[in-house]
């Protein structure tokens, strides 16, 4: 557009303007990288920035707790620091071996499911 009207092109101004939103968009992807990252391995369960020793899980909720019964949404504290569960996953419900109800969360309910399933089947002494 400058060139056409005959103007000098800003050639700075737009190299600064594309590194910083180069910038801001490798922020964000890095921070949802980060904070909603969920990983399952043999000790634990890992959810954004919080780590939990699959020896401290006690019970998994059930396969279609997530779809049918939603009256019990919003109890118990939230894995991995947020408020509230990351809108766009769904909700896994644990019970741990103090008799808290803590609510995990994933992309795939299912998935994370039979992956904690196994994981604290295998754990457990």
């Amino acid at each position: 557009m400058e060139i056409g009207n005959g103007f000098r092109p800003h050639t700075v101004t737009w190299v600064v303007v594309a590194v910083g939103l180069l910038g801001l968009t490798w922020l964000w992807v890095s921070a949802r990288r980060r904070f909603l990252a969920v990983a399952v391995d043999d000790t634990h369960l890992r959810q954004g920035s919080e780590r939990l020793p699959l020896t401290r899980i006690t019970e998994v909720d059930a396969e279609g707790a997530d779809a049918t019964d939603r009256r019990d949404t919003g109890r118990g504290r939230v894995l991995g620091g947020g408020f509230d569960v990351p809108r766009g996953y769904a909700e896994v419900r644990l019970r741990l071996d103090d008799d808290t109800t803590v609510r995990a969360w994933a992309r795939d309910g299912a998935a994370l499911r039979r992956a904690l399933r196994t994981a604290v089947t295998d754990s457990t002494p």
